[in-house]
């Protein structure tokens, strides 16, 4: 059972952030520091993955 009337559970998640949170610009500052170049929220693939290195093939 929700703790919270449907209007306020509704105005709760729309304030969360899907892009650019913290902890994913400091993932993204380390990997550029380090010399990993990335793309960022691909709609090209399945569930637009935050962090594509495309050199090495891999998602986050």
């Amino acid at each position: 059972m929700d703790v919270h009337e449907p209007e306020v559970r509704s105005y709760n998640m729309s304030q969360i952030k899907g892009k650019n949170t913290k902890p994913e610009i400091l993932v993204r500052k380390f990997l550029h520091a380090n010399g990993f170049r990335f793309r960022l929220h691909v709609k090209d693939l399945p569930g637009k993955p935050d962090i594509i290195l495309p050199k090495y093939k891999a998602t986050f």
